[in-house]
């Protein structure tokens, strides 16, 4: 999961290309005679976002690959490796337009309490869909001490928008952004009390933030953008994936936040996937036989390129 400084998204461009190269190997200590796997690698399509291509690539050939959508719209892509192998290798290719969206005023949004009541009294289909985004979820329990960590926050009558920021601002202040602390099985109540994690883990502890108001919050994953110090070279392998959140407001269906970063995500978030929790959207997952220990590396690489520039990965 990638982490950045915070910075002033108003001098971002208003569309960015980005080429995004993510490679997982697995190598196992036994042979692993057959394996069953899910990805969700394929960047999503929408007013926000253009994928002009995408391909993954398996190593060994898998005897069947299909693509498929999930309940949430993501793309998903199926296949089976039913050979002996020790090393699996998935390389998803994406070539992606980043458009920067429309963000309102956080001033200008309802106050919260009215978006909570539409979303238990209205029959709109766009506020039935967020809906399902309001109860608690795998990875994501609705705890009294989430609650009252959010109120400081969401205070009597304050536009929801500017309550969601707030609240994602004291996330990243208050919290270590620290790798290895945390796992996917880490509870949000035990990041809510040691104080630190890892994005995955605050997007998680925000959804469940907001969730305990009786709002709606999904969690979205993808990839940021990364810089390298002045006058360096970029660094290959050097990016990784993201997790960040989306929050609800009637007028302006979803509008993503970084609590990592701190910031409104406009044109530097590449899009994969959204759904409850991680648990919808892991990039990769399956089952398989045999493998006994293993070691699992990622590497990805988020460039932006030139317009002219639309040669698809080798």
């Amino acid at each position: 999961m990638a982490d950045q400084e915070a910075h002033d998204s108003r001098h971002e461009s208003k569309e960015v290309t980005y080429r995004i190269r993510h490679a997982t190997s697995y190598v196992y200590g036994d042979s692993v005679t057959l394996a069953h796997n899910e990805a969700r690698l394929t960047p999503r399509n929408g007013p926000w976002q253009v994928a002009h291509s995408a391909r993954l690539v398996v190593e060994p050939t898998p005897a069947f690959m299909a693509r498929e959508r999930d309940y949430f719209g993501n793309w998903l892509t199926l296949f089976a490796l039913q050979e002996p192998h020790r090393h699996f290798l998935v390389t998803a290719y994406a070539e992606v337009t980043v458009r920067a969206p429309f963000l309102p005023d956080p001033e200008d949004t309802p106050p919260w309490e009215e978006v909570r009541e539409l979303l238990t009294k209205s029959h709109d289909p766009d506020v039935f869909e967020a809906v399902e985004h309001v109860f608690e979820s795998p990875y994501v329990q609705l705890l009294p001490e989430l609650r009252e960590y959010a109120l400081e926050s969401f205070t009597p009558g304050r536009p929801l928008l500017a309550a969601a920021v707030d609240l994602s601002s004291r996330i990243h202040h208050d919290f270590e952004y620290e790798p290895g602390a945390t796992t996917v099985a880490t509870p949000v109540a035990t990041v809510l009390a040691e104080r630190r994690g890892v994005c995955q883990d605050f997007a998680h502890l925000m959804i469940g933030c907001i969730r305990s108001l009786g709002l709606s919050a999904r969690y979205v994953s993808g990839y940021l953008r990364t810089r390298s110090p002045a006058g360096q070279p970029r660094r290959v392998g050097a990016d990784a994936s993201h997790a960040w959140v989306s929050v609800f407001c009637p007028g302006y269906d979803f509008i993503d936040i970084d609590p990592t970063n701190d910031m409104l995500v406009t044109t530097e978030h590449p899009t994969l996937a959204w759904g409850r929790d991680y648990g919808d959207v892991s990039p990769l997952c399956g089952v398989l036989l045999g493998g006994g220990q293993h070691r699992v590396e990622v590497a990805v690489d988020v460039e932006p390129i030139d317009d002219e520039d639309d040669d698809e990965p080798d």
